[in-house]
């Protein structure tokens, strides 16, 4: 029977990582992760938390997991959703320290995982994969100086309109139906739920979404691609 992993990995991307996901292409993600065993991981089941001893990464073959913060009063930021081929705590299991945020599967997940030594004793071996690695961290940070600037210069609308365009992306099904509620958009935005629900029905009376419960559907990316840009002049 073909390995779990092998078959995977025909499916990753073979070019450069883009600015909002952690992948590795299908040979480097194969050499991390090929003699592991999958894993399965219940939905609602946490990976690790905000803060815990960082001793494993991760690599997503199938599921939804979310990476989240809390704020000192309790409130969620949502910092990004993984899906399949993604990477998940990286940089904990590269430097050696506390988590940055915690991980939870959204739905039921399959992952494969390395210890840190497992992961640092690959790295000396094998010099294209570390600068793999590195280039893969350059993205993340990249992804977050972007978000930062974000949520500085932008205002709600606008990083609304450029989430939903990015999830479209990443998330829709055949059909076009992104699944996610108007709560997890507003931790997305660190904004309330109740001005987020104000601007998508905006947005479904003007025909750039449509939506039904628990699911978003673009109907118009050039439509919200001018809110961006209004908000960029």
């Amino acid at each position: 029977m073909e390995n779990t992993i092998a078959r995977v990995s025909r499916n990753l991307p073979q070019g450069k990582t883009s600015r909002e996901t952690a992948n590795l292409n299908a040979e480097h993600f194969e050499t991390l992760f090929g003699a592991c065993r999958p894993e399965r991981h219940k939905a609602g089941a946490y990976l690790f938390m905000h803060e815990d001893p960082a001793d494993r990464i991760y690599g997503v073959i199938s599921g939804t997991v979310e990476i989240s913060t809390y704020s000192i009063s309790g409130r969620k930021l949502v910092a990004n959703i993984e899906l399949a081929h993604s990477l998940i705590g990286e940089i904990g299991a590269l430097d050696g320290g506390v988590r940055t945020a915690s991980a939870i599967c959204l739905t039921d997940c399959e992952l494969v995982s390395l210890s840190r030594t497992q992961l640092m004793r690959k790295l000396a071996e094998n010099a294209p994969l570390a600068l793999a690695m590195i280039e893969l961290l350059c993205t993340r940070l990249r992804w977050i100086s972007n978000e930062r600037s974000d949520q500085a210069l932008l205002k709600v609308e606008a990083r609304l309109a450029k989430r939903l365009l990015l999830l479209g992306e990443r998330m829709a099904d055949e059909a076009g139906w992104i699944r996610i509620s108007q709560s997890e958009l507003a931790a997305f935005l660190g904004a309330t739920r109740e001005s987020v629900n104000k601007m998508l029905n905006a947005w479904r009376n003007e025909g750039l979404i449509a939506i039904r419960r628990g699911a978003i559907r673009l109907l118009s990316r050039s439509g919200l691609e001018e809110v961006v840009h209004l908000e960029d002049e």
